[in-house]
């Protein structure tokens, strides 16, 4: 439940699934690769990565660009403007490429 008492959205579902995840694991782990999250929880690629943003906020962990995402030591978010600017780049490409396989998906000369 969330503070408003309703249902948690499938982000938070994830962070906390992930949450209890990265309790067993040491810093400096690699979770799994977004497509191994998706297979695992059946959420769409923005699901998962908003679920990865709000672990990255808390400090738990950390991303490396195309390298994967890590588990943090636990200390606060950097706000280095690079690691922003990382992250935008990244869901940016995933946006573009959900966009070529909705394209794809289209009908040619559909209306």
């Amino acid at each position: 439940m969330t503070a408003t008492g309703g249902p948690k959205s499938k982000a938070m579902q994830v962070a906390d699934e992930l949450r209890d995840d990265i309790k067993r694991m040491k810093p400096g782990e690699k979770l799994p690769s977004q497509r191994e999250l998706i297979d695992r929880f059946g959420y769409a690629s923005q699901t998962i990565q908003n679920g990865l943003a709000a672990l990255r906020a808390e400090g738990l962990i950390v991303s490396a660009g195309n390298l994967g995402n890590f588990v943090g030591d636990g200390s606060a978010p950097s706000g280095d403007v690079r690691d922003d600017i990382k992250e935008i780049r990244s869901q940016l490409l995933a946006l573009t490429e959900r966009l070529e396989a909705l394209e794809s998906r289209s009908v040619p000369g559909g209306a």
